[in-house]
């Protein structure tokens, strides 16, 4: 018996990779998050399946059902939004099955930001623009943000933001993050990314808070910061990689060490 964390993607049913839906339709059993996971990826499972919502549901809970899932000896779905690697509680309950002796796999899922990117018709990292993304949140009642990551701290490096689980916090975000990018940086928000409610802002960042009150915007959300969201605010080069440069070097047999899957 194996318990399956799957990403189900940012909000589309069809953006769960086939590999997620196939284990969705082999297992017995399936804990999802009912606020966030649509109702035709739960269509996907067995008509037999036992769906168990955790939305209200402690940690102990939670594996408490996986547990009597495994003294059955079916297989588990335990469906998270997104990607199972950002901000999905994935850890504590690795670590509760672990000690219990409980097997389990991750399998991927499409993350938010790269949904919102989508959603956005843009690439994140632009030649002579900006090489990184730097995903972070912001500190709540919930869960601070450790020593070092603090987003003043963050900022400093000047890269490309993409701040999740922070849409409640525009004002404080914009007093950090001016001393460093500027009140006219470009920003772009993307709610609900993928879904049929999607909502994309594009604004300077000083005017974030009042955009992202005017519409409503409170939660589900990806911020992005940075000059990459507006090319045009800087001198963009071409890739290197379908340069004719490189076309020549390749033919000519020399070594290139540019690396990509496009």
């Amino acid at each position: 018996m194996t318990v399956y964390f799957i990403g189900a993607g940012p909000g589309a049913p069809d953006l769960i990779t086939l590999r997620g839906a196939r284990i969705l339709g082999e297992c017995a059993t399936c804990l999802y998050a009912g606020s966030l996971v649509p109702q035709e990826l739960l269509d996907l499972c067995p008509a037999d399946a036992t769906l168990i919502d955790t939305a209200r549901m402690p940690l102990d809970a939670i594996v408490g059902h996986i547990v009597e899932a495994h003294a059955s000896g079916g297989d588990v779905a335990r469906l998270h939004s997104g990607d199972i690697s950002l901000y999905s509680a994935f850890t504590e309950q690795h670590r509760e099955l672990r000690r219990l002796g409980i097997d389990t796999e991750i399998v991927p899922g499409v993350p938010a930001f790269a949904a919102a990117a989508a959603a956005l018709d843009t690439e994140l990292t632009v030649p002579g623009v900006g090489q990184s993304l730097l995903i972070t949140r912001v500190s709540t009642l919930s869960t601070d943000m450790p020593p070092g990551e603090e987003l003043a701290r963050l900022a400093q490096s000047g890269v490309t933001l993409a701040l999740h689980l922070a849409a409640h916090r525009a004002p404080q975000i914009v007093e950090t993050l001016a001393e460093h990018y500027g009140p006219q940086c470009p920003t772009a928000t993307v709610a609900f990314a993928s879904r049929s409610d999607q909502v994309v802002i594009r604004c300077a960042l000083s005017d974030l808070p009042q955009q992202l009150d005017d519409h409503g915007i409170r939660r589900t959300a990806v911020i992005f910061v940075g000059k990459v969201l507006d090319p045009g605010t800087s001198t963009p080069t071409d890739s290197y990689l379908y340069s004719q440069a490189r076309m020549t070097k390749l033919r000519s047999g020399a070594h290139d060490d540019s690396s990509s899957t496009t």
